[in-house]
């Protein structure tokens, strides 16, 4: 045991009178919670201390996984969890008179990412520390996350995510560990003796200063880190002579022009100065990244042309896969090494998942702003472009494939390229997916690389979302068939079993119906709305974009309010549904779309003829803390994005984890989830692949005529632009055109009338409480099988090739 109940309290206020000069009759909530994360902390430090020397004396392979995003969200709960002394701490501050649940609820989410991407990312640190992988995370400190959403009039509207104003409990700054970062000069070539060498100069310094974050595994000795890089300046953040003549702001706009590198995440690029500053701060924490990478490879006094035996770098998505280039340029710049040596160590050095199939999200820069901005890793990149062409050309004699495969071809980089000639595996994140980047997508390259490419299934951590999410359910499962499945999750199949069980499933009716009583009363405190605990909570929660179709949802809603209005004794089973996401400041169509929600909200709350059969709620501000409260009370879980435009889904399986039966095209791991638990355990709608690839290949499709000869539809698009809506005309004049005049993109009006009739059977049923309940059941046994254990275990063995370490502990 780490610590016993009487030790704990002592430590805590011991640990709060150092920290504040306070006891706990006299100290906030705040100073508690961070006394208690500085506790916690303090506890895991040996562990910490213990794993990366240990990692250092027996000459572990490492991996350092490189995100744009880490979603950790809040991390006191789950290390505490995983330290083993939850019940310990529950207790123990109980006695204090302080409640730990309230405690969690102080801290603020890290605004270190925005969607499944950063969500995956978190995911899988906890899982490689969890199985004692040595593998940690590189990503950048944002002073501010993407935005906090404010509803103001049912328009989103953005105000900064200072998430750091209480500061970081959990973070260690690292100043000693600084590295430099170097944008824009020139780069003089020069040779002697036959040896070119490059000389990078008059460029601009950043200073790169890691904070370090520990990732604690379960019941285990393994923490691993997390370091993100934040921007700093070299030299002077204050210029005190132009302060001295009232020039203020030139005072420190040298420091604010460094610092805005890791300022917020994703900034508007929708102008050239975001996306110079994107391509700022992609570069900027995979140079930092890599170059400490190096720096404590080299401490160990092997070789640097051993290094691909003892790191591995995984590239998560297109944005750090300039990792590629940056490595060639260590290697042959700063370590001396010739280019096919540098070249070979990289491509095993370097590895990349591929999200996604939108072309969008494939990133692009163009060559003139990238030029300006590193005109070495320019050079690298032009000179791999060049030799990967030639052997497409010797292989096919056909420039026209060339063309097609060039890394830089029509004023642009293509990095997702960069990533797959440079990486000796690219994977997808479902099988669907997978299969679509080799037939489709990235066919030309999984003809030319069919060794490199392979499907990992993405995953979720079962200790978060389920264990801390959902702990009466835990309890539940553990009662019932043991805690083997707490360590080895796909264990959770013995469940099956007891899925025809009356008595265990009435103990499931009765854990929902507890989650969903409780996030009434939170809805009822914060946006003052009565919502039924008994009508089926019918969720979508994920980031807003027109593939995922929320603007199919509203549709039917809208459908079934006009039904209601109708028939006001439509024999319905009550229903609540709730939307959660945020639109890209950017993104005026999804913008649009939650004024749309929100119209719709308005409209069907406070409509009494319709007797509250059905009510809509737009959740603020949508957060892994909102969604560890909201995924626990779902009936049902809506997953309808256009089959072949989402890559993978994690949300799905967080929802399946917890008993929501899921509404689903065969789309992302939608298919996989259908092939575990079969046709009569899930409710399936939709276009199919083939039909999706038809469509866009012949370009047939025609929305007008589905407007036309479905009045549903019609009334329900004219809505948009006839005033019915309680809102000016023009108020979604744009999403009707984007429907009508542009063709309806992701097939809403196609696939509505399916849709419907696969809501009609979530309604019935709903209604067989009995059957619900199994089909829950049998959605549990099946979800362990989406542990993000196994996913890791499969990218240790298949990608990386690196083995678990037995973290011993040692204690000083």
């Amino acid at each position: 045991m780490l610590v016993d109940k009487k030790t704990f309290k002592n430590d805590f206020k011991k640990k709060l009178m150092t920290l504040y000069a306070e006891d706990i009759d006299n100290s906030s909530k705040l100073h508690q919670y961070l006394a208690l994360g500085s506790l916690i902390k303090e506890y895991s430090a040996q562990k910490w201390m213990n794993t990366n020397n240990q990692y250092a004396k027996e000459s572990r392979k490492q991996v350092y996984y490189f995100s744009m995003e880490f979603l950790i969200g809040r991390l006191l709960g789950s290390n505490i969890l995983n330290l083993d002394i939850y019940d310990i701490c529950e207790e123990g501050l109980s006695e204090l008179g302080i409640n730990l649940e309230e405690l969690q609820e102080v801290e603020n989410d890290a605004g270190l990412g925005n969607g499944g991407l950063g969500r995956l990312a978190a995911c899988f640190l906890d899982s490689m520390a969890s199985l004692g992988i040595p593998g940690h995370g590189c990503g950048i400190r944002y002073d501010y996350g993407l935005f906090e959403q404010k509803i103001v009039d049912g328009y989103q509207v953005e105000i900064p995510d200072n998430w750091l104003r209480d500061g970081n409990v959990w973070e260690v700054r690292r100043e000693d560990k600084a590295i430099v970062v170097k944008f824009g000069g020139e780069v003089i070539q020069t040779e002697k003796d036959g040896k070119l060498s490059f000389e990078h100069i008059n460029y601009e310094s950043v200073l790169a200063v890691p904070y370090d974050t520990p990732i604690i595994g379960y019941k285990n000795n393994t923490v691993n880190t997390m370091r993100l890089w934040r921007a700093e300046t070299i030299d002077k953040d204050f210029d005190l002579e132009s302060f001295s003549k009232g020039q203020y702001s030139k005072a420190v706009e040298h420091k604010y022009s460094i610092e805005s590198i890791s300022q917020v995440l994703y900034p508007d690029d929708t102008r050239i100065d975001g996306k110079i500053l994107r391509l700022k701060q992609q570069y900027f924490f995979v140079s930092a990244g890599l170059k400490s990478i190096i720096r404590s490879y080299k401490k160990t006094g092997r070789p640097i042309e051993e290094i691909h035996n003892y790191i591995q770098v995984h590239i998560n998505d297109t944005h750090p896969s300039i990792a590629v280039a940056e490595f060639m340029r260590i290697l042959i710049d700063e370590e001396n090494l010739p280019w096919d040596e540098a070249w070979k160590m990289t491509t095993e050095v370097m590895a990349y998942t591929n999200h996604t199939i939108l072309a969008e999200a494939l990133e692009k820069w163009s060559i003139e702003l990238f030029k300006k901005l590193l005109p070495r890793v320019f050079m690298i990149i032009d000179e791999i472009n060049e030799r990967f062409c030639k052997e497409v050309f010797e292989k096919y004699n056909d420039l026209e494939k060339v063309h097609k495969m060039a890394i830089i071809a029509d004023g642009s980089i293509n990095m997702a390229y960069l990533a797959i000639v440079g990486s000796h595996s690219v994977n997808g994140v479902a099988k669907l997916h997978t299969e679509i980047l080799k037939s489709r997508e990235l066919h030309n390259f999984y003809e030319f690389y069919p060794e490199k490419f392979n499907n990992k299934t993405n995953g979720i951590t079962h200790r978060r979302w389920l264990m801390k999410s959902n702990p009466r359910l835990c309890e539940l499962i553990t009662d019932t068939i043991g805690t083997k499945w707490i360590e080895a999750p796909e264990k959770l199949i013995d469940l099956i079993v007891y899925s025809e069980d009356e008595n265990f499933k009435n103990k499931l009716h009765e854990i929902k119906q507890n989650n969903k009583i409780r996030f009434a009363e939170m809805v009822k405190a914060k946006y003052g709305i009565s919502i039924d605990p008994n009508s089926i909570f019918d969720v979508q929660v994920k980031r807003l974009h027109a593939y995922k179709r929320q603007l199919l949802n509203v549709f039917n809603i809208l459908n079934l309010y006009y039904k209601l209005k109708d028939d006001p004794n439509l024999d319905i089973v009550p229903r609540t549904f709730f939307f959660g996401a945020k639109a890209a400041p950017g993104y005026y169509l999804a913008k649009r779309t939650i004024k749309l929600i929100n119209t719709v909200a308005n409209l069907v709350n406070n409509d009494t003829t319709i007797n509250g059969k059905i009510k809509v709620l737009f959740l603020e501000n949508y957060s892994v803390s909102l969604a560890e409260k909201i995924i626990p009370c779902a009936d049902v879980s809506e997953q309808i994005s256009t089959t072949t435009k989402e890559a993978s889904g994690t949300g799905n399986m967080k929802f399946m984890m917890n008993g929501a039966i899921t509404i689903a095209t065969l789309d992302g791991a939608n298919v996989e989830i259908h092939e575990k638990v079969g046709d009569k355990n899930i409710v399936i709608f939709g276009m199919k692949k083939d039909e999706v690839m038809n469509y866009e290949k012949n370009k047939n499709y025609n929305a007008a005529y589905y407007y036309n000869n479905d009045p549903r539809i019609k009334r329900i698009v004219d809505s948009l632009i006839d005033g019915s809506l309680g809102v000016p005309k023009s108020e979604f004049e744009d999403i009707y055109k984007y429907l009508l005049a542009n063709n309806d993109e992701f097939f809403v009006l196609k696939d509505f009338d399916d849709y419907v009739e696969a809501q009609n059977r979530i309604n019935l049923l709903y209604k067989n409480q009995s059957k619900w309940l199994e089909m829950s059941a049998v959605n549990i046994a099946y979800s362990g099988d989406f542990s993000s254990d196994n996913t890791i275990k499969n990218y240790a063995k298949e990608i990386w090739h690196v083995n678990p370490v037995n973290i011993k502990l040692k204690k000083n």
